[in-house]
């Protein structure tokens, strides 16, 4: 396959393509599907590191919304999405417009200056990226992808462990504490 040297092309696996999605496809197609992988992966990481913490008992502070409702009054978890207690119909709705906006408006190459599929510095943020040498940005491009990669399982395990026990893995280790 013309994509086995690519970044994520990482022993034990290899190039990993089961359902075919890339045996007649073109860089631009290869580009396309990993940008998704990254934005996917960036977002389990987030909602990994979400259900660790709430589940810990962190929760903004204040409340949500004017009639005083704070937010540790909704549950954690994919309960606050769909349960008897779960968030407003117009409060998913909020996060849902967020989310498209930052899909639509923010997390994009505006500039042109993408060095990479998922590259959204746009000129102005960079944290030292442009110090690095070639092996260190390949690297270092390597180690987000393997660690979305591994977000999109760990989240997706809690979400079925959560559905199936009815309580995920993170509370069952806090009730042993």
């Amino acid at each position: 396959n013309a994509f086995e040297d690519e970044l994520g092309a990482q022993p034990p696996l290899g190039f990993f393509d089961p359902l075919g999605m890339l045996a007649d496809a073109d860089q631009e197609r290869f580009d396309r599907l990993r940008y998704v992988e990254l934005k996917h992966g960036r977002i389990c990481q987030l909602a990994f590191l979400g259900q660790i913490v709430t589940r810990g008992g962190v929760h903004l502070s204040g409340s949500i919304d004017q009639a005083g409702h704070s937010f540790d009054s909704y549950p954690n978890g994919i309960a606050a999405l769909f349960g008897e207690n779960a968030i407003p119909t117009a409060g998913l709705l909020q996060i849902i417009a967020f989310v498209g906006f930052l899909e639509l408006g923010v997390m994009k190459d505006v500039t042109g200056e993408a060095e990479f599929p998922g590259d959204f510095r746009n000129g102005a943020l960079d944290f030292g990226w442009d110090t690095f040498n070639e092996k260190t940005k390949l690297r270092k491009r390597g180690i987000e992808l393997n660690n979305g990669r591994a977000a999109m399982m760990g989240i997706l395990g809690l979400m079925m462990h959560e559905q199936i026990e009815g309580n995920p893995v993170i509370g069952l280790f806090l009730e042993y504490n």
